[in-house]
């Protein structure tokens, strides 16, 4: 990945040194979503700017990069880099970890604690699933109080020591066993309910709850080739609490039926009707695919017969992963025939086929034979 020298990636990101984590983690939410080459195609100077932003997000996110830029600029990173502790990482890798790529935080899952996961279904179409699109979605949630911060009191004034345990969050009970006999333990205090801290005043906001309602909006990242099924996870985008870590948003993708194609894995399918002449002399057709781009079916001078399956190599899905790989369609044909013929067609697919009717168009369609026994009859 390529960046401009000497770039000023607070600058890049719109933020001052003094930024916050939070703050830089909103402003690549909001930048990289602006700056995507899927919402400016063919525009070079917005895709720069789009590679700009994932490697200011990349430096300043990480304590350690964003530490040695702090002190040493740019010229501190590459030193680094030249070390043998790697470059920057494809952007669009860190546009899809970042808008639902998941699993980063899951190592420490059991080392925090975790508000509540959030799972949704998310219904797509099949020519989404082909073709690949940024969808964005608003997500009610629980968040922290902003007002107080999660402290829930009106002010920090307002958060005093708990006269009952004098801030210790435990206070020591004696139980008389017998006259003279204690037993002593600690117990958790129910005034405070061991924080050590009680408020004098409640928030006007969230009147001491520390949490309210609001919500949160996600660009999910679908790309081409996801199957159905698959489960797009934004880390720590979940409910949030002011004493845990928030947990995550998680998106099961559900493909809606299509009209024309059903997907199986990597193959598409469809079924195509034909007409009885057509399977016999062969044809030409076309049919449009999920992108809008035209499939020409063509039977030469073959016969097509009833339940006949055609092989479109390279005309299916996109394989999730390759590099531009695709798999197959599968088109299966039916054969519509005709609910009567005339009796110049008869004669034709007579002389055809070299075969003579068994059935007589001039005695309504009587059979030939049923005709000959009735002559020998009356001649008896």
């Amino acid at each position: 990945m390529v960046i401009a020298a000497g770039a000023d990636y607070y600058k890049v990101l719109g933020l001052g040194r003094s930024a916050t984590e939070k703050e830089i983690k909103k402003q690549y939410k909001l930048l990289s979503k602006k700056y995507h080459p899927d919402k400016n195609p063919g525009n070079k100077e917005v895709s720069d700017k789009f590679v700009e932003v994932a490697a200011a997000y990349e430096v300043l996110s990480d304590k350690e990069k964003k530490g040695i830029y702090d002190r040493y600029g740019e010229e501190g990173l590459k030193q680094q880099q030249q070390q043998g502790h790697g470059g920057f990482h494809d952007p669009f890798d860190i546009f899809s970890q970042f808008f639902g790529g998941g699993g980063s935080r899951h190592a420490h899952a059991e080392q925090e604690r975790r508000g509540p996961e959030i799972r949704m279904e998310l219904e797509v179409t099949l020519e989404e699933l082909y073709s690949g699109k940024l969808i964005e979605i608003e997500v009610s949630k629980q968040i922290v109080c902003p007002h107080c911060s999660g402290s829930g009191a009106r002010s920090s004034g307002d958060v005093v020591t708990c006269s009952e345990c004098q801030g210790q969050g435990v206070k020591i009970v004696k139980h008389m066993l017998a006259p003279g006999m204690f037993q002593q333990f600690r117990q958790t205090c129910d005034q405070c309910g061991g924080k050590g801290k009680t408020i004098r005043a409640h928030c006007p906001v969230c009147h001491g709850t520390k949490v309210q309602r609001g919500s949160e909006q996600l660009t999910i990242v679908i790309e081409p080739g996801l199957a159905d099924g698959s489960t797009i996870v934004f880390d720590g985008e979940g409910d949030e609490g002011p004493e845990v870590n928030a947990g995550d948003v998680v998106f099961e993708v559900r493909t809606r039926p299509h009209a024309t194609f059903e997907r199986r894995q990597d193959a598409l399918y469809t079924y195509v009707t034909i007409t009885l002449e057509q399977a016999l002399l062969g044809f030409d057709l076309e049919i449009k695919h999920l992108d809008g781009k035209v499939v020409k079916l063509t039977r030469g001078q073959e016969v097509t017969p009833f339940g006949f399956v055609q092989t479109l190599k390279g005309q299916g899905m996109p394989i999730k992963g390759s590099r531009g790989d695709f798999g197959d369609m599968f088109v299966e044909y039916k054969v519509a025939f005709p609910e009567k013929l005339s009796k110049d067609q008869r004669r034709l697919l007579e002389l055809a086929f070299e075969v003579k009717s068994p059935f007589d168009e001039a005695l309504g369609g009587a059979a030939v034979h049923q005709q000959q026994q009735q002559v020998l009859h009356d001649e008896m």
